[in-house]
């Protein structure tokens, strides 16, 4: 078949089964690189074979990752360093500043934590801040969200950015740094439309069941400095292999050393062993107790790992089908007009994926498997990672009533669904727009290619 026609068609049958048939991501992913490799060429002895191993190379780049970002994230909640690094912000901020403070904490706590873990964290703390001041409750909510909201989809390890990352070849540390340039601006603008529409649109605090109002603290809280540890030692490791590997003499012990602590794997492992013992030597758990909980945080990770390997799959069938250079012949000109003509079909590829099936990270998975089998063999003009923050950044805009996080944030702080869709989805758009625009704009001045 026409490769094209390929591309359609599994567009048709990955967004039909999600939406229409409500089937999970992972079985529409794989149905859809099972039809793609059976219409792309090659022997037929080969073509569920190349499924398999597609899927099992996948899951060998980013499974460990994943895993223990969710380590990471469930045992900072049980252990208090989450709301210790939240108490921080505060303290440094104000609660005269709750919105800034509230920002820099989701921020923060997104980039190793799920975005509604994140939300689930904050909310009281929004829910109390009013309730000392009696007013702003909005500005405190949308403030959450601006900071939580930029980072889960632009800053790896938050499993979207990890597979774009994986599928457009992206050094994990580089992207780490990009993203965080990329969505800080972004976040900073969401946190000045929150004071702008806590203006125009005053809305009560209502009593949400289950949210309480002033929210108990934990008995023993760990230090800031212990506390930061899971969150600044990963970023710390890769970033720091990137920048500074190609200035270190090859095969040098510093070298080998920094080539192994700056592996994503053995970086994201050291930081959730520290965050297992930070909560065993605050919580003392029994081995029972320890047991089930990193159980329960491995098997929130595991669908997870099943829907991104399921994507990585289907990218890798797409670029099995001659994709990429089918859509190559359809751009004329100069590398760079290429370049950001994929710039503008990441965004927009993103975007529609996010407003038909509703989840950023299946839409950032999808988009990122679409593209990397259309990249030019010349380049694009600029590095491969700004097509990634494009994608993220587009995989923001378009929520509404069939994202889960459209509801995690309307019912837990007890807006309605206008107000969500008037606080909630304009700052997405606001978040995405803004990301969208930095990165065309750091294309031109810091292209690093």
């Amino acid at each position: 078949m026409i490769p094209i026609l390929i591309l359609l068609l599994a567009i048709l049958i990955v967004v039909g089964l999600i939406v229409g048939l409500r089937i999970n991501a992972f079985v529409a992913l794989i149905i859809a690189a099972i039809t793609v490799s059976l219409l792309a060429p090659g022997d037929w002895g080969e073509k569920i074979v190349r499924v398999a191993q597609a899927f099992g190379s996948t899951a060998g780049s980013i499974g460990i990752v994943i895993a223990m970002a969710a380590v990471i994230g469930v045992t900072m909640m049980a252990s208090g360093a989450a709301d210790r690094i939240v108490q921080a912000f505060i303290g440094l901020l104000g609660r005269e500043r709750g919105g800034p403070a509230l920002t820099t904490s989701g921020f923060v706590l997104s980039i190793p934590v799920f975005f509604d873990t994140v939300f689930y964290l904050l909310i009281p703390l929004a829910r109390s801040m009013f309730t000392q001041t009696g007013k702003d409750y909005l500005k405190y909510v949308v403030a959450i969200a601006a900071g939580a909201a930029a980072t889960h989809a632009l800053v790896p390890p938050t499993p979207g950015p990890l597979v774009i990352a994986a599928n457009l070849s992206i050094d994990l540390g580089l992207l780490i740094l990009i993203g965080a340039l990329v969505a800080l601006p972004a976040s900073t603008l969401g946190l000045l439309y929150a004071g702008w529409l806590n203006r125009k649109m005053p809305v009560p605090m209502r009593d949400v069941p289950g949210v309480k109002s002033d929210p108990e603290p934990l008995p023993q809280l760990p230090g800031l400095g212990v506390a930061v540890i899971p969150i600044v030692l990963p970023v710390v490791l890769i970033a720091g292999k990137t920048i500074f590997l190609p200035l270190l003499e090859a095969e040098s012990f510093i070298a080998n050393t920094a080539t192994i602590l700056g592996d994503p794997n053995m970086a994201l492992i050291l930081a959730a062993i520290a965050s297992v013992t930070l909560y065993i030597h605050i919580r003392r758990p029994s081995r029972t107790c320890l047991g089930e909980l990193l159980e329960q945080s491995l098997m929130s990770g595991g669908l997870i790992i099943l829907i991104t390997a399921a994507g990585g799959t289907f990218g890798a069938m797409l670029q099995a089908a001659d994709i990429g250079p089918a859509i190559s012949n359809l751009f004329a000109g100069s590398a760079q007009s290429s370049g950001l003509v994929m710039l503008l079909l990441g965004f927009c590829m993103a975007s529609l994926l996010k407003f038909a099936q509703g989840s950023s990270t299946v839409a950032m998975i999808t988009a990122s498997a679409m593209l990397a089998a259309m990249i030019p063999a010349g380049g694009l003009g600029f590095n491969v990672v700004y097509l990634g923050t494009a994608i993220g950044s587009g995989s923001l805009v378009g929520s509404w009533m069939n994202d889960s996080g459209f509801w995690i944030y309307a019912k837990m702080s007890g807006l309605t669904e206008v107000e969500t869709l008037k606080s909630w989805s304009a700052l997405l758009v606001i978040l995405g727009v803004t990301g969208g625009l930095i990165t065309l704009v750091l294309t031109f001045l810091l292209p690093l290619a």
